[in-house]
């Protein structure tokens, strides 16, 4: 994987990018789109490693081993400021909210002189989770930038950011792995053939997340759990999908994470009740999802499925989490009963 900046897969992704160091085509703004886990973060740092390592093997073709690559790697390079969402006690955290103060700070750092690399570089991840102050403030960065700076947003559409500072960027819209290169690559790490089968269609071909359930396997209880539920509370009595929801509401971040493990088992069943020959990404629960997708109609299901999307986007918006999470609960088929 040398030769593709040492990432599995996106390599017309790392082509083009060679390609605008190499010819001077460098733009002054990126956008790397798509989904959570699927390598968004780990492309910002192999083209900051491209744009400054200190002795490169052939031009935009980073070492991997000189100071500024190994800095540049821990995000820890004087000439590299990350900024990230942050929790209400200042830890950064998915699902918080990056303000504009951190927008700020780092429109100063761009402004100096890099002060040991060629290029300053700034990462905004997972930018749809700024607030509009952040946003407007970043907007004055992009028209400002001087031309020793290169900044770079992920996040998860490109749909989810002001036009006028998707406009100014180049937009890189990342898609997920074929099952069978995650799972290469997990079996390749030493885990064995059922897991890492399993891991690679969980994951979604999203490899970062894939690492990140090898690694953390209270991921995988908390997935178990969630699904659990789900199946307790297909045929429950509306009091029951009610007392759910309150305990649910009580954790946002919970609730955020629960949702997206139940619109992945959604879309599981929306596929089969379609015929897609799309691989599943519960294959675990396989028979849960054949006897469910044989029960609803097409149009039942994609409501569902709807609702679940329409949710994650409530909850950004701060939107009353008790009142959203009865209303998805109460939406859904009572199968079972």
């Amino acid at each position: 994987m040398a030769d593709n900046w040492n990432l599995l897969g996106h390599e017309w992704a790392v082509d083009m990018l060679r390609h605008h160091i190499q010819h001077d085509g460098l733009r002054h703004a990126y956008l790397f789109a798509g989904p959570p886990g699927l390598g968004r973060r780990t492309l910002a740092l192999r083209l900051t490693q491209a744009l400054n390592c200190e002795k490169p093997i052939a031009p935009a073709e980073p070492c991997f081993n000189c100071r500024t690559c190994k800095q540049v790697e821990a995000m820890a390079h004087p000439d590299l400021a990350v900024v990230q969402a942050k929790s209400d006690d200042g830890i950064p955290k998915e699902g918080g909210v990056l303000k504009v103060d951190q927008v700020r700070e780092v429109q100063h750092s761009l402004s100096l002189k890099p002060y040991q690399s060629k290029f300053r570089v700034a990462v905004f991840l997972r930018f749809q989770e700024a607030n509009d102050n952040a946003a407007n403030a970043l907007l004055k960065v992009l028209e400002e930038a001087p031309a020793h700076a290169v900044l770079i947003l992920t996040a998860d559409n490109p749909e989810q950011l002001l036009p006028t500072i998707v406009s100014r960027c180049e937009i890189l819209r990342l898609r997920p792995l074929p099952i069978e290169a995650v799972e290469s690559d997990l079996l390749a790490r030493g885990v064995d053939e059922e897991h890492a089968r399993l891991i690679a269609h969980i994951s979604g071909g999203r490899p970062g997340y894939a690492r990140r359930l090898v690694d953390d396997s209270a991921l995988l209880e908390k997935r178990e759990e969630r699904l659990n539920d789900l199946q307790t509370l297909l045929p429950a009595p509306r009091v029951e999908k009610f007392a759910y929801a309150e305990k649910l509401a009580k954790d946002k971040d919970l609730m955020r994470q629960a949702i997206l493990i139940w619109l992945s088992y959604w879309r599981d069943v929306m596929l089969r009740v379609a015929q897609a020959e799309t691989p599943l990404v519960n294959v675990d629960r396989n028979m849960e999802i054949e006897f469910l997708a044989g029960r609803m109609d097409l149009s039942s299901v994609r409501r569902v499925v709807n609702n679940l999307e329409n949710a994650l986007e409530k909850m950004e918006r701060n939107v009353n989490s008790r009142l959203l999470a009865e209303v998805l609960l109460l939406d859904w088929p009572r199968i079972g009963a």
